[in-house]
């Protein structure tokens, strides 16, 4: 995608070999710490060993496991290489966030940018505006097509600026979800812009969400239910996890959780059903859920509420995006997940990237069992 980017050799395919647990579905690897694949010769265990991997695949059925399993858990080891000449990008600009989805025949890319000449990523927080960008296919390369969240006249809860952005659809309107903050004001909050098209227009509400308690808002993402029905995850600025919920997109909105997982700082959330349980993905931030600082985490729950737990193998992505014909780049930061999802499963994974000096949305596909 850019020539600028910082390169190197090592690749994070999973190495061999590897052994499936009989009954699981999921693949385990035998993968070096490093991440670096390498061509081991196989060596026939030994019986002491043979009986500890007995014992390990027992124990793994006794594990608390998300039912929908490898065929749709992305991992390190399931995303795909994509083109240098991809994802969605703007010179003089720094690109930031990015939600998905499919209309008709086109790909429509929601992010924040803000003026490359104030700094990253406080620059943000005075200067973000909401993007849309167009592709004819998942990966791009995206083309701005127009701003639809910018500033306007102060006194208006979003009137400074606004960021992460959200966009869904249900019944036969678009809804996107946001943060703002008032002209020299720095407390942001979560409100919503709906349209009946893609491309607007786009009708702001003068008041942002009242999300049942109140708060810094940051991070907002939804999941609707079959009867239009919504569960919003979302984060203070200490990064308490939230959840309230409504009947609808307008509210109003009822907090139902008000600290979903307190031994672990998370932000950054992509909130999905599947397989009749729920799931988030986010930034794991100081490292407490992967074992790696900001790496993406993978959570789930029976009824989306309450009772949260990690994965099996939490671990969705790491800092390492692969180009495909060859190289590896090794993100400063990968922020942002969001999937994007086809036929009631994830075909791509969409985050913000910065290499120490440029920002873009990068998506990458997400390699079928």
């Amino acid at each position: 995608m850019r020539e600028d980017v910082i390169q190197t050799d090592l690749g994070y395919a999973p190495s061999q070999p590897r052994f499936q647990v009989s009954g699981l579905g999921p693949e385990f690897y035998c993968q070096s710490d490093s991440g670096v694949q390498r061509n081991e010769k196989i060596v026939k265990p030994k019986p002491v060993v043979l009986a500890l991997t007995c014992w390990l695949s027992l124990l793994a059925l006794l594990l608390p496991v998300a039912s929908f399993g490898s065929d749709a858990l992305p991992f390190p080891g399931r995303l795909g290489a994509v083109p240098k000449e991809s994802g969605f990008a703007m010179k003089g600009w720094f690109v930031w966030c990015g939600a998905a989805i499919k209309v008709g025949d086109e790909y429509h890319l929601f992010a924040s940018r803000w003026p490359e000449a104030t700094k990253f990523p406080e620059g943000y927080r005075a200067n973000s505006e909401i993007v849309r960008a167009v592709a004819s296919r998942p990966e791009g390369p995206y083309v701005f097509s127009e701003v639809v969240i910018g500033r306007r006249a102060a006194g208006k809860w979003d009137s400074g600026m606004a960021h992460n952005p959200a966009i869904y659809k249900t019944g036969d309107t678009f809804v996107l979800y946001y943060i703002g903050s008032d002209v020299g004001s720095r407390h942001r909050q979560i409100g919503i812009a709906t349209a009946k098209a893609i491309t607007g227009p786009w009708t702001r509400r003068d008041q942002p969400l009242d999300l049942g308690v109140a708060s810094d808002a940051n991070n907002p993402s939804a999941c609707f239910e079959a009867d239009g029905g919504v569960k919003l995850i979302w984060r203070t600025v200490d990064l308490r996890v939230c959840i309230s919920a409504a009947l609808s997109w307008s509210g109003p909105y009822t907090l139902v959780n008000s600290n979903v997982w307190p031994a672990a700082k998370l932000e950054d959330f992509f909130f999905f059903e599947h397989g009749g349980e729920y799931h988030v993905i986010c930034e794991d931030n100081i490292g407490q859920v992967t074992g790696h600082e900001r790496w993406g985490a993978h959570l789930f729950s029976a009824d989306g509420v309450t009772d949260w737990k990690p994965c099996r193998e939490p671990v969705v992505y790491d800092h390492h995006i692969r180009w495909a014909g060859g190289g590896n780049f090794v993100a400063t930061r990968r922020e942002r997940p969001w999937f994007l999802i086809e036929d009631g499963k994830p075909t791509h994974l969409f985050t913000a990237v910065y290499d120490g000096q440029h920002t873009w949305n990068q998506p990458v596909p997400i390699i079928p069992p």
